[in-house]
């Protein structure tokens, strides 16, 4: 039984990130930027106007007059010169007329035909954007990153139509035992519903995979085998279930009969202790635990982390936030134990009464899984402690 960052680590040796492709622009939300993307100009192009106004040029005093000489807007520049005296009318984001060097809002102004005069108080803001005011053409998005909407906009704006990103991983996920079937069908009195593998998949294409649910493998060796040459093509397998050393658990077994390397085979944390990861073929392979909540925490704990390394993201735990306990927590033992919690008003972390790893109602009102450390002593409430949000 290894430390949990023990595990992590070995599991990171098993990948090596995918390859690229490029796809356009407006189907990259999601994607892992691979390669850095430069401008090609800069933004705004122009000197712009940021209000609706009068363009002009030189000191402007109270009750000043000017000469409206013509109109810009947003895509139509003014191709003429503004003289002291002139005026242009102008609407947000025009190009700004040569010679004039700020706008008077049309809120200071009063117009009768094509003379403005100035109001008693004018706003002292010269209301231009400048060239390049949000970036310029040297400027540079860098990778990997994961892409979000607003830098969709952005790389559009950077003048961008394509990306190239990371290919996504394909995740096949595979239940194991004759106790299991799919929903909709008729259990016996004896069976129960195949439940892991839908919060599995989710999670993995949330992440940005291909996931596929693949048929329920029954506790024979030719079953299991059928299943897992159904997922020799894909980047990542996830066993669930079979992988602890049972009459019944096939899964060990079954691996080293077709040549997989295992790294590792229980990991001291609860849930979720049965849990197995090596290489079959191309393929990285993560056996969890039958549990409904043990699969679903080491989905959390090893499966996202693991498809991040595998599309080129840095190779580390998943994130985790800081807040107070609002309870006293007795010692830890040897198994780091990730505790269904709920979290409160002020950065405050409340863990759920029970804690069984068999309760999927309760996971589904957790909304974090509070780290208690392996070997940790007791924890006062107030105290500060980590977690991972659900």
């Amino acid at each position: 039984m290894i430390p949990v960052e023990d595990a992590l680590e070995r599991l990171f040796a098993l990948i090596t990130p995918l390859g690229t492709e490029d796809i356009p622009l407006a189907e990259a939300n999601g994607r892992v930027l691979r390669k850095a993307l430069r401008a090609t100009r800069n933004q705004p192009p122009f000197a712009a106007s940021s209000m609706d106004g009068y363009a002009v040029c030189g000191p402007v005093t109270p009750k000043q007059q000017f000469h409206v000489v013509g109109e810009a807007a947003a895509g139509h520049a003014f191709e003429g010169v503004i003289t002291p005296g002139q005026a242009l009318r102008i609407f947000t984001g025009a190009p700004l007329p040569k010679g004039a060097d700020r706008v008077l809002i049309q809120e200071d102004v009063t117009r009768t035909g094509d003379v403005i005069t100035l109001n008693d108080t004018i706003e002292t803001s010269r209301y231009i954007r400048p060239e390049g005011y949000d970036f310029t053409s040297d400027f540079s998005l860098t990778a990997p990153r994961r892409l979000i909407p607003s830098e969709l906009s952005l790389i559009a704006a950077m003048n961008i139509a394509s990306v190239t990103v990371v290919k996504r991983p394909d995740v096949a996920i595979i239940s194991t035992g004759d106790e299991l079937v799919m929903p909709g069908d008729t259990p016996r009195d004896d069976q129960i519903i195949a439940s892991n593998v839908f919060a599995l998949k989710a999670l993995a294409e949330q992440e940005g995979a291909r996931a596929r649910i693949l048929p329920i493998a029954s506790d024979t060796e030719d079953s299991l085998r059928a299943a897992l040459d159904l997922a020799r093509d894909a980047d990542l397998v996830i066993t669930i279930g079979g992988a602890s050393v049972g009459d019944h658990d096939l899964v060990g077994p079954v691996l080293d009969s077709l040549g997989a390397m295992r790294s590792f085979y229980k990991v001291a944390m609860r849930p979720g202790k049965p849990l197995m990861a090596g290489r079959l073929g191309q393929s990285v392979l993560l056996g969890l635990p039958g549990n409904p909540v043990s699969s679903i925490v080491c989905g959390y704990v090893f499966m996202l982390p693991a498809l991040r390394a595998l599309q080129g993201l840095p190779a580390r735990p998943i994130t985790s936030n800081v807040a107070k306990l609002t309870v006293d927590l007795p010692a830890n033992g040897r198994r780091t134990h990730y505790m269904r919690a709920t979290l409160g008003p002020q950065s405050t972390i409340t863990p759920l009464p029970d804690q069984d790893s068999a309760l999927l109602r309760t996971l589904t009102e957790a909304q974090a899984l509070l780290i208690h450390p392996a070997h940790d002593g007791p924890r006062m409430a107030g105290e500060q402690m980590q977690y991972i949000p659900l």
